[in-house]
């Protein structure tokens, strides 16, 4: 696996929390918690630390178990997943622990999980993937390596924006099919499947270390839990009542790259409207790549230009 050697462009304002106290869980899984009401309801999972520099969704957890939350109806899962990586984030160097080995965000596929090939990450995701089962709707915590405005990531089926709108933060929600290196967790299973009811979001809280990733980490978390039913309305207490109205995108090309030499044109972050078809943005070795339509959005350009990563999603907006 390509080792991680980024430059870290960015003020690390976030402390990651000690999560070591949660080590033991309440399962047979170390650090996954579940709480049962005893009452018919969803099976509802938030889930952080997929990777192991986005330490917001842990600060999210961390809140919501000092809170001693526990679900009015159904189950509630709290789950850190890439332990390994996150152990090893070191502020010093904090683009070096998105993973150990490979992206734990990639591996998710059944005949993957279940083949021969090994990692720390797929050895973890062996572990914890039976905490998946019976999951009704998933929050999956991430950020983003660029400044950008955060982004709720539904997957490729309407029901995950209807409840993305439910939870209605943040103001833009992106549908998309993933990415060609590999499946995510939020597609997982039954999350991806057209004729099911589970659901998955992934939400993108800003830039890994910006303060207020872990702000809107914590509030996405209490949306979801009442949005899901699983928390009473009082949860969201200390957030705004009102919220932004969402605009919401459709993923219509991840670019994958192709050759050992991906150059953006100009220093994308993330966010940007390209007004018009035809509009380079960068080279993937001799081939232009360019905007394929009017009016469409980027959505997290990389720094890991490698081939066969994506290197950035192209997104046009859904019709009102």
């Amino acid at each position: 696996m390509t080792e991680i050697n980024i430059p870290n462009d960015y003020p690390v304002e976030l402390d990651a929390p000690d999560i070591s106290p949660y080590r033991n869980g309440n399962t047979d899984i170390p650090y996954i918690w579940r709480f049962d009401s005893g009452k018919a309801g969803p099976n509802v999972m938030i889930s952080a630390v997929v990777h192991g520099n986005e330490p917001c969704g842990a600060i999210a957890l961390d809140w919501l178990l000092k809170k001693d939350i526990r679900p009015q109806a159904g189950s509630l899962s709290l789950a850190f997943m890439n332990i390994a990586a996150y152990e090893a984030f070191d502020p010093a160097d904090p683009n070096a622990t998105r993973w150990v080995e490979e992206d734990f965000n990639r591996v998710w596929e059944i005949d993957v999980l279940e083949g021969e090939r090994d990692s720390v990450e797929l050895r973890r995701a062996r572990e914890v993937r039976p905490a998946l089962t019976g999951i009704d709707f998933l929050l999956d915590i991430h950020s983003m390596q660029h400044l950008a405005p955060p982004l709720m990531m539904t997957g490729r089926h309407a029901r995950a924006k209807r409840l993305a709108a439910s939870v209605g933060v943040p103001d833009r929600v992106v549908g998309d099919a993933g990415h060609a290196a590999g499946r995510r967790m939020r597609d997982y299973a039954a999350f991806d499947d057209p004729d099911a009811s589970q659901t998955a979001l992934l939400i993108e809280c800003g830039q890994h270390w910006e303060a207020s990733a872990g702000d809107l980490a914590r509030e996405s978390a209490a949306r979801f839990l009442v949005a899901t039913g699983v928390a009473a309305p009082d949860l969201l207490e200390e957030f705004p009542a009102s919220v932004a109205e969402q605009s919401a995108f459709t993923v219509i090309e991840a670019v994958t790259i192709q050759s050992d030499a991906f150059v953006f044109a100009e220093p994308f972050s993330g966010g940007e409207i390209i007004a018009r078809k035809g509009t380079l943005l960068g080279h993937d070795g001799e081939r232009e790549v360019v905007t394929p339509e009017d009016d469409i959005m980027l959505v997290m350009p990389s720094k890991r230009l490698w081939r066969g990563q994506t290197a950035v999603r192209l997104a046009r907006r859904d019709a009102p």
